[in-house]
C-alpha cells in the first residue's frame, strides 16, 4: 500500500519487557527528533500508520524548539520558505481550535533599514504584498525607541504574530497520541541499518524494528544519518544568542512591534516590561546543548543599544540555540536520494515553527506516497537536489 510490504498500520507485533511493561518494538515509522519538526511529522503520520518518537533526551523539545524567538511573519526568510509559512495559517488555525487557545497572537513586524540598506528594504516592501513601507519617521511612529539619527526607513508587516510554541508542540503531542503515537524519551539512535524491507534500530541496548525512518533530528540530521548508513548533506548547526534585558533609557510600549534590521545585525521586541532581542550570529556549532557566550551576549546589547534609546544594561536572562541550515538554506524534506525507506525532515534554521504545519504536512505526504501535494513546489526541497 505505501511502498514497504509489511506497511498497513499494524495492529501486533513483536514486543519487549521494560520496567514490568510489555512494550512493542515494531512500527511502521520511526521519527527521529522530539522538536517541533518531529512531533508534527510523527503527528501527521500516526493517523495512517503505526509511529515510534525516538528522542535522545530525557525531555521533548530540549533544544532549538523551547528556544525559538516565536515568530509568524510571511516576510522572512526566502519565497520558498514564505510559500510555506503562507500555507502554514491554516495548520495553526485548526490547532488553535483543537487546543482551544490562541496559538497565533497579533504582533505587528516591522523591518528597519540605515540609510546604507534603504534601497534593498524599499525593493522588498515592493516585491510582497504583505508589506507596507514606511519612511524613518513612519518607523519610529511605529517604536519611539528607534534612534531618528539611524533609521532611514521601515516596512511594517501587519499580519505578523507570536506563536506559543509550547501550546503548537503540545498539540501535536495530543493529535499523535490520540491516534495511538508512542513517544520513548532517553533514547538516541546509536545505529540503524535497513535489511529487506525493515530497519532495526539499536537505540541505547535495545533494538526498534521500522519500515521507514524519518530524519527530523534538528542539529543532529547529518550524524543520525551517518549511523544510518546514509550519507550526510553538509547540514550546518548555526548558534544563535537571545538576551532578555532591562531598559534604562526609556520605558518599553507592549504595543510595539516585532523590529527586525533589514541588515541583519538585530532584531528585538517587547517581553513585559523588558526587551527581548538577539544580534542574529550564526557561528558554526557541533550539535550540542548550546550556551551563550558572553561576548555574543555583550554585544546584542550594544547593537541595539546602538540604534535605540532602550539604555539596555543589565541581562534578566540569556539562552542559545542551535538553527540548523542545508548548503542552500532551505529546508530538506523527503526521501534519501539513495535509500527510499529514509525520509528527511531537516534544515529548517530559523523559521521551522512558523512553517510547522505545511512542512509536516507536506513530509508526510512523500512518505505515504499518496500524492497530496504540488510535486513542483515540493522538489525544490527534495535531498536528491544535493
Amino acid at each position: 500500500m505505501f511502498g514497504f510490504p509489511h506497511w498497513g498500520r499494524m495492529g501486533t507485533g513483536r514486543c519487549r519487557k521494560r520496567q514490568t511493561m510489555w512494550v512493542r518494538n515494531t512500527f511502521d515509522v520511526a521519527v527521529v527528533g522530539g522538536g517541533i519538526a518531529g512531533v508534527s511529522v510523527a503527528a501527521a503520520l500516526a493517523a495512517e500508520v503505526s509511529v515510534v518518537l525516538l528522542e535522545r533526551e530525557t525531555q521533548l523539545a530540549q533544544h532549538t524548539t523551547g528556544r525559538s524567538a516565536a515568530l509568524y511573519s510571511q516576510t522572512y526568510e526566502s519565497p520558498a520558505v514564505q510559500a510555506l509559512t503562507r500555507d502554514s495559517w491554516d495548520g495553526f488555525v485548526a490547532a488553535s481550535a483543537e487546543a482551544e487557545v490562541e496559538i497565533l497572537v497579533p504582533r505587528p513586524t516591522l523591518w528597519v533599514a540605515a540609510k546604507e540598506n534603504t534601497t534593498g528594504l524599499i525593493d522588498m516592501a515592493e516585491a510582497s504584498d504583505a508589506l507596507v513601507p514606511v519612511s524613518g519617521d513612519g518607523a519610529r511612529g511605529y517604536c519611539s525607541a528607534l534612534r531618528d539619527d539611524w533609521v532611514a526607513a521601515g516596512a511594517f508587516e501587519d499580519a505578523a504574530c507570536d506563536i506559543d510554541v509550547l501550546a503548537l508542540h503540545q498539540h501535536y503531542v495530543r493529535v499523535g497520541r490520540a491516534h495511538g503515537m508512542e513517544i520513548q524519551t532517553g533514547v538516541p539512535l546509536l545505529s540503524a541499518r535497513q535489511r529487506g524491507g525493515t530497519w532495526t534500530i539499536d537505540v541505547g541496548g535495545d533494538e526498534l524494528q521500522a519500515g521507514m525512518i524519518v530524519n527530523a533530528s534538528g542539529s543532529w540530521t547529518d550524524k543520525v544519518a551517518v549511523a544510518c548508513g546514509i550519507t550526510p548533506l553538509g547540514m550546518a548547526p548555526l548558534r544563535r544568542t537571545a538576551v532578555v534585558a532591562r531598559p534604562s533609557g526609556c520605558e518599553v510600549d507592549p504595543e510595539w512591534p516585532f523590529v527586525i534590521d533589514f541588515g541583519g545585525d538585530f532584531y528585538f521586541r517587547p517581553e513585559g516590561p523588558h526587551i527581548f532581542c538577539s544580534p542574529e550570529d550564526e557561528t558554526l556549532s557541533e550539535p550540542c546543548d548550546a550556551r551563550p557566550e558572553e561576548l555574543d551576549v555583550a554585544m546584542t546589547l550594544d547593537r541595539v543599544n546602538a540604534v535605540t534609546t532602550l539604555g539596555l544594561r543589565s541581562v534578566v536572562r540569556a539562552w542559545a540555540g542551535l538553527r540548523t541550515y542545508s548548503p542552500d538554506r532551505l529546508p530538506v524534506i523527503g526521501r534519501d536520494a539513495a535509500e527510499d525507506s529514509f525520509l528527511w525532515c531537516a534544515g529548517q534554521g530559523g523559521f521551522g515553527i512558523m512553517t510547522a504545519p505545511a512542512i509536516s504536512a507536506l513530509c508526510a505526504a512523500l512518505a505515504l506516497g499518496n500524492g497530496a501535494h504540488d510535486a513542483e513546489f515540493a522538489d525544490q526541497f527534495s535531498p536528491a537536489r544535493f
